[in-house]
């Protein structure tokens, strides 16, 4: 899935104006629906991948719950929450989406790079594959 072996493969990001990363990505309605190609805003501080709406309703997505955001200027929001399949140089998952507004631009969110078991190094923006652990339970 990433590279060569014991050598991991780190996805390209595109480094914006005030370190604001982007990427390319895929994201579909199940695992053999069409693909809609997008660039996402890579925002670590945010849980979930936001997709526009003309998006989530060309994937024909459903709302599953709505939950609240807290906005930067304290406001708060509600937005519905659904699935879909989100596919990022070879490696794809399923992941929680909010479903935005039409002026919702395409946010990554950091519970879709985890669930992709990819993460951003802080120094060169880049997607790297996380290092997992699973450790024993004492007893």
């Amino acid at each position: 899935m990433f590279g060569s072996p014991g050598q991991p493969t780190m996805a390209m990001v595109r480094v914006g104006a005030v370190g604001a990363s982007f990427v390319r990505a895929r994201v579909r309605r199940s695992r053999s629906g069409q693909p809609i190609r997008l660039r996402f805003l890579v925002d670590t501080g945010a849980a979930y991948t936001v997709l526009p709406r003309s998006v989530w309703s060309r994937l024909r997505l459903r709302p599953h719950r709505t939950v609240e955001f807290d906005l930067a200027d304290g406001s708060v929001i509600s937005r519905p929450l659904s699935e879909c399949w989100s596919e990022i140089r070879g490696a794809s998952a399923t992941s929680p989406v909010v479903l935005g507004e039409a002026q919702d631009g395409p946010l990554l969110g950091v519970v879709t790079l985890e669930t992709l078991g990819l993460m951003v190094n802080p120094l060169s923006r880049e997607l790297v594959p996380m290092r997992l652990t699973l450790a024993p339970l004492p007893v």
